[in-house]
């Protein structure tokens, strides 16, 4: 695969961790998540049918991002390579196999639970990491405590995901994405329900972008109408009343714009767990962003956005 093996997790968030025992089941599982948005899976090398699973999801449909798993050899390394694999991802930290993957050019994922192993990986130049078993090792605290002196890495925690605590993960920017098989487990997989394996994924996709409405944006010709309707909103719905300096809030969900601002009403804002990812979304929709709207962090993660498109006459503010 050319260019950055790791754009489907930034974008997406959710990496599928599948060790399957047929190779027949490859296609249609990785068609099956596809379909509810996710566009890479990780296929282990615990079974024997791993390597052929590979090969055949690349052969079938190169689009897809597909990276082996349980790699323990620089043998590993080459016969994922050779079955087409994007990455490879090994369940701890192996200084033979980091150099080995380095020095062959194959983009590496090492377990690194410790201090010391994420120090090693860094040296290395590498910058995702992965953290097995999760849950058990202290889950996302464990991960933002890592983060603290370790700057600019990333985690894929896999072990103990689930739909109940992924969410929480993801919300966290010390996050790649959350890996596991909560998606598409064994049990459906054996009989073959790809509807349902789809529709998890599209669930796991609702969960990493965490969509929630924030607040109403109403345009107003001048200060003193807005602080009419803002008034008025708050005693009616009996709000706190908060003047500001742009606008006047009515609680925390109706802004009174004081002069009219983007949107021919006005404008409606969501919250989502990562800008980056939803900024990835909405542009599969073919749906652009107003770059002149963009803000960042001093870190250059995005807290907000404008899309460049109104929805019934409201633009749409999209912000961490």
């Amino acid at each position: 695969m050319s260019g950055n093996p790791f754009k489907a997790l930034e974008e997406q968030g959710i990496a599928p961790v599948i060790s399957l025992k047929d190779a027949d089941k490859a296609v249609p599982l990785a068609r099956a998540l596809q379909a509810g948005g996710i566009t890479n899976i990780e296929i282990t090398l615990r079974t024997a049918a791993g390597l052929d699973a590979i090969r055949r999801i690349k052969t079938e449909m190169p689009e897809m991002t597909v990276s082996a798993g349980t790699v323990l050899t620089t043998q590993n390394v080459d016969d994922a390579a050779a079955a087409g694999a994007d990455y490879v991802v090994t369940p701890g930290y192996a200084d033979e196999i980091v150099a080995y993957c380095a020095a062959r050019g194959t983009a590496v994922v090492p377990g690194c639970v410790t201090a010391s192993e994420v120090d090693r990986a860094i040296r290395a130049g590498l910058r995702y990491l992965k953290f097995f078993p999760a849950e058990t090792l202290g889950g996302l605290k464990a991960v933002d405590l890592l983060c603290g002196p370790y700057r600019g890495i990333r985690f894929l925690p896999t072990g103990g995901m689930s739909f109940d605590n992924i969410g929480a993960y993801l919300a966290s920017r010390n996050i790649l994405a959350c890996g596991g098989s909560y998606m598409a487990g064994s049990a459906l997989i054996e009989r073959e329900d790809w509807d349902a394996i789809t529709a998890n994924a599209r669930r796991a996709m609702d969960l990493s972008l965490g969509f929630t409405l924030a607040h109403v944006g109403i345009n107003n010709p001048d200060p003193a109408e807005a602080e009419r309707v803002g008034r008025r909103m708050a005693a009616v719905f009996r709000l706190p009343y908060r003047p500001g300096n742009s606008s006047d809030f009515a609680g925390s969900a109706v802004e009174c714009m004081k002069t009219v601002f983007l949107g021919k009403n006005g404008h409606i804002g969501f919250r989502t767990n990562s800008c980056e990812r939803a900024r990835a979304y909405f542009g599969s929709l073919g749906i652009g962003v107003r770059e002149e709207t963009c803000r960042r962090d001093e870190g250059g993660w995005i807290q907000s956005f404008y899309l460049d498109e109104e929805i019934g006459g409201f633009a749409v503010h999209v912000m961490k």
